[in-house]
C-alpha cells in the first residue's frame, strides 16, 4: 500500500461479532484514534478506511454461493470510496470480492500462517485415516458389523513411503515435518527460486517444473498451495497417470487445483487407492457427486482450517496490521494483485 500516516480517526468496518471481540484489543492501542463500525448498523455508501473480513462474515458462503448476510457486507465494501485496506481471515484471496477490491486499488492482506497448524493437523488426520483404512472400518461401525482388517490385504506401513507435497509454505512444511517423524520421505514442491532456504528440513525441495519427474515414486500427493494460474487444473489425467497404482491424494488447498472428473474416474477404477478432500471445484459439493459415497474417499466441507483459536489469531494479526496501517508502514501478508 502507499505509505501514508493517518492523523485523523480511523474508521474500521467489522462484523457485529468482531465489533465486540475487538473492543478490548482496540482500546489497548491508546495511541491510535479508532472508530469501529458495526456492519449490521451500516448502509451502502457509508465511508471507512479499512475493514476486517472475519470468518463469521463469509460464514457458509462459498465462491459460488454467497448468502445474503455476506453479500450485504460485500456491498458495504464495494461502495466505500475511502476504503484503502481489507484484512481477510484466509491465506488466499481468490474469492471474486477480493479480486474486485484489488482492481479498485484496495490493499488486501491475508492470514497466511495463522491457520497453518490446524490445517496441517487436519491433513495429517486424513492421511492417517486413509493409511489405516478408517473409512472402511467406520462404514462397518455404522452397520454394526465386526470386520477386522485381517480380512483384507493389510495396509502397508507409512514408514518408507514417499509423499510429494505441493506447496512449501507453513502448511506444506508442517505436514512434511510430521510425516518425517513417521518415517515418510517427503518432497516439497516450490513455486519460486528460493530453494536455498531449505535450512534444516529433511525434505527434498524441488521446483514445480520438476513435479512430473518425482510423481512415479509418490504414494501420497498432498496439495497445500494457493490457487493461481499456475496451479489451476494442475492435477489432471496426465499427472494422475504418473502416480503409482494405489497412490492417494490429499487436498487441503483449493478444489480448482484438481480436475475433479478425472480424479473421480481414477478413484472409481482403483488407479488411486483413496483421497481426502476438504475442497472442491464447486462448493457446496453437489449432493449427486459420487465422491460422497465412495468407500475410499473422505469428504469434509472446507473445514480444515476452522478452529476457535484461529479466530483469535486473526484478530491479533488484524490489530498488529492496524498499527502498521495507522503509521503508514508496510502491512504483513500483503497479497499482490
Amino acid at each position: 500500500m502507499t505509505s501514508q500516516k493517518f492523523k485523523k480517526s480511523l474508521r474500521i468496518l467489522v462484523s457485529q461479532k468482531s465489533f465486540f471481540d475487538l473492543q478490548k484489543l482496540i482500546h489497548q492501542q491508546a495511541d491510535i484514534a479508532i472508530e469501529l463500525l458495526n456492519s449490521e448498523e451500516q448502509k451502502p455508501g457509508v465511508q471507512f478506511d479499512a475493514a476486517l473480513i472475519s470468518r463469521d462474515v463469509t460464514a457458509t458462503s462459498t465462491k459460488q454461493k454467497i448468502i445474503p448476510s455476506t453479500q450485504s457486507f460485500y456491498d458495504l465494501l464495494l461502495n466505500a470510496s475511502d476504503l484503502k485496506w481489507v484484512q481477510i481471515h484466509s491465506a488466499g484471496a481468490d474469492r471474486q470480492i477480493y479480486l474486485d477490491l484489488m482492481k479498485q486499488g484496495v490493499t488486501i492482506t491475508g492470514s497466511s500462517g495463522v491457520n497453518a497448524p490446524i490445517v496441517m493437523q487436519t491433513a495429517i488426520t486424513g492421511i492417517l485415516m486413509l493409511a489405516r483404512h478408517f473409512p472402511k472400518m467406520l462404514q462397518a461401525q455404522t452397520e454394526r458389523r465386526w470386520d477386522s482388517l485381517i480380512n483384507y490385504p493389510l495396509p502397508p506401513d507409512l514408514s518408507g513411503q514417499t509423499a510429494v507435497i505441493v506447496g512449501r509454505g507453513p502448511i506444506g512444511s508442517g505436514i512434511a515435518k510430521v510425516l518425517e517423524v513417521f518415517g515418510v520421505k517427503t518432497i516439497l514442491v516450490a513455486f519460486n527460486d528460493a530453494l536455498k532456504e531449505q535450512k534444516h528440513s529433511a525434505s527434498t525441495v524441488i521446483h514445480i517444473a520438476q513435479l512430473k519427474q518425482v510423481l512415479p515414486q509418490a504414494q501420497w500427493l498432498i496439495l497445500a498451495c494457493p490457487l493461481s494460474k499456475e496451479t489451476r487444473n494442475l492435477i489432471d489425467q496426465s499427472v494422475i497417470d504418473l502416480l503409482p497404482d494405489g497412490a492417494r491424494i490429499v487436498n487441503v488447498a483449493r478444489g480448482e487445483i484438481i480436475c475433479e472428473a478425472e480424479l473421480i474416474t481414477a478413484l472409481q477404477s482403483k488407479k488411486l487407492a483413496g483421497a481426502y478432500l476438504d475442497v472442491f471445484a464447486s462448493e457446496p459439493l453437489d449432493a449427486d457427486s459420487p465422491l460422497w459415497s465412495m468407500e475410499n474417499v473422505i469428504v469434509t466441507p472446507h473445514s480444515a482450517g476452522h478452529s476457535a483459536g484461529n479466530e483469535a489469531r486473526v484478530l491479533e494479526l488484524f490489530v498488529e496490521n492496524l498499527r502498521l496501517f495507522a503509521s503508514g508502514q508496510v502491512l504483513k501478508n500483503q497479497i499482490a494483485a
